[in-house]
């Protein structure tokens, strides 16, 4: 065991030494940018590009079009460089979980909580041949069931086949291992391919109706369409979603939106073959046994300050023990909701996993009452207000793309950097933005402009408001089997990754929903209540 541990030492040693915070690892170079999200270096290596070649934040408030662009090409060429085309002749050469092998570094009988256990993976093909490069999507995790108690763990990929992945041993009790290969780097290689070629895996059905006039025409980002189209742009950040013109109506007639699936697929059907429901997400510690964990009289941790914005993130960013969120770094205080949101505005703006932060507000605060803001279905704009205690919340959805098979108004429809542009902002003001899960059928260059514009908006905002909180809500995993080449939760983790490096350069609140949801193993796009309400007592105490 010492003998096969010699060669990794100086990679560990560096790993204790500089901050990591990734839970997963995708890429191939250690010694470039996106890799190095997975590595202890991260941080260095993306401010390549997020720091060095763009304008600082506070010295350059107003950044054109064009230069948004660049940024997007830069991000992307990066992007292109760090996840290399694996094409594979069988899926034989594929990584395999089952001939995968787990070795734990320095075994023992029983462990001291707060102890650190290292577990190193050798990565082989389904002939049980070494694989020669990484790049595999895995994901690491603790958990005590009768305890409910989880905590992700951290992957470190050396890029030669070889992964260490770490547990933080939180809690005491019998605890179990796992790490599951979410897809090989053959299929992560192939939805990088098959993500960025397209948009019309998703297609959007527009509603004009003016009168007795009704028409239905295709709408999407991009319409490879001969037709006289509709433009509907941001002018301030050039974004634009199209629609077929329909016959006889303007386009200002638009009122009404749905989304179906289309029978596109820019996967070969042997690629397709990686993501069947059997060969995603396998267990790759399949025959370990649990561990057992003891207090062994260690000193008493010392108090950790409150948890507060711009706080440095760890990995993992904490855990979950009778069913409660505990940060690593921080410490979370009891905060009564209605005193803390008396007299605050609450502006919720992004997507439906966010729409259930006022789903609960609205069923904890019995005093909340909802305002009929007369507009129709599930998205609609959602109002509610406490007007003994002043607290107002809202949801707003994001703009376009935005996935529905059921019917919704885009009468109101606006993009969060319009609707942030347009508050005042002031202390008892606070902003939640959630983006993600809409745009993971979609090239992302969409998501990656999207989130440059609304990081330039609240940049916007907190130079003319400074005192205004703003909060990120990262996008959180989803189900494991539910059609990967347009919700895989790799799109998901580029994304996660993409949000948080862009907006490190403000002071603003993180709720990690990502690591969160890895640490309840919670498989669902909206994840169950007890989940919200951890996230949204996170929230409580940044704001009071």
């Amino acid at each position: 065991m010492k003998t096969r541990m010699t060669n990794y030492k100086p990679l560990l040693l560096l790993m204790f030494v500089l901050a990591s915070w990734i839970t997963f690892t995708v890429f191939q170079n250690a010694t470039k940018l996106w890799t190095a999200l997975n590595l202890p270096i991260s941080l260095h290596q993306w401010n390549l590009i997020t720091k060095a070649s763009w304008p600082e934040a506070s010295l350059c408030p107003v950044i054109s079009a064009a230069e948004t662009e660049l940024r997007i090409k830069a991000i992307m060429e990066k992007l292109d460089q760090q996840i290399p085309p694996r094409p594979f002749a069988h899926m034989n050469t594929t990584t395999s979980a089952a001939h995968s092998t787990a070795t734990i570094l320095n075994p023992r009988h029983t462990y001291c909580r707060g102890d650190q256990l290292d577990v190193l993976l050798e990565a082989r093909d389904h002939l049980g041949r070494r694989k020669q490069y990484g790049g595999d999507f895995l994901r690491a995790r603790m958990s005590s069931p009768a305890l409910k108690a989880g905590a992700s763990g951290r992957v470190t990929d050396f890029n030669n086949g070889t992964y260490l992945v770490s547990f933080t041993l939180f809690w005491e009790g019998r605890v179990s291992l796992s790490v599951l290969l979410i897809h090989p780097s053959e299929g992560v290689s192939a939805l990088w391919r098959a993500r960025n070629q397209g948009y019309d895996r998703v297609i959007f059905i527009g509603q004009f109706s003016s009168g007795a006039s009704q028409v239905n025409t295709d709408c999407a980002l991009v319409l490879n369409s001969s037709a006289e189209l509709c433009q509907y742009l941001d002018a301030q950040d050039q974004e634009a979603f199209y629609c077929v013109r329909p016959q006889h109506l303007p386009c200002a007639t638009l009122i009404y939106m749905h989304s179906k699936n289309k029978n596109v697929s820019y996967l070969s059907k042997q690629e397709k073959s990686l993501f069947e429901r059997s060969n995603v997400g396998v267990e790759i510690m399949e025959n370990f046994n649990v561990i057992s964990v003891s207090k062994c009289n260690k000193e008493t941790v010392p108090m950790k300050e409150k948890c507060k914005p711009g706080m440095t993130s760890t990995v993992p960013s904490g855990h979950v023990w009778k069913n409660t969120w505990n940060p690593a770094s921080c410490s979370l205080a009891t905060v009564e909701m209605n005193k803390c949101l008396r007299g605050k505005s609450v502006y919720l703006l992004g997507d439906s996993t966010v729409r259930q932060w006022m789903e609960y507000f609205k069923t904890s605060i019995r005093t909340l009452k909802s305002v009929d803001l007369h507009e129709s279905g599930k998205l609609q704009h959602q109002l509610a207000v406490d007007l003994d205690r002043n607290i107002n919340i809202q949801w707003q959805k994001h703009g376009y793309p935005l996935i529905g098979s059921i019917t919704y108004s885009v009468k109101e429809i606006e993009y969060i950097a319009r609707a942030i542009d347009r508050t005042g902002g002031e202390k008892n003001t606070v902003i939640v933005i959630s983006l993600g899960q809409h745009f993971r059928p979609f090239p992302i260059d969409v998501f990656i402009r999207r989130v440059l514009n609304v990081h330039k908006a609240v940049q916007r905002l907190l130079l003319r408001s400074p005192d205004t909180m703003v909060v990120i809500k990262a996008e959180n995993i989803r189900e494991m089997h539910n059609d990967a080449e347009r919700f895989s939760d790799f799109h998901g983790y580029i994304q996660y990754l993409a949000i948080k490096e862009i907006f490190q350069d403000l002071n603003v609140g993180l709720i990690d929903a990502w690591d969160i949801t890895i640490a309840y193993g919670t498989n669902n796009v909206h994840p169950p209540e007890y989940v919200v309400r951890n996230e949204v007592n996170v929230f409580l105490n940044y704001i009071c």
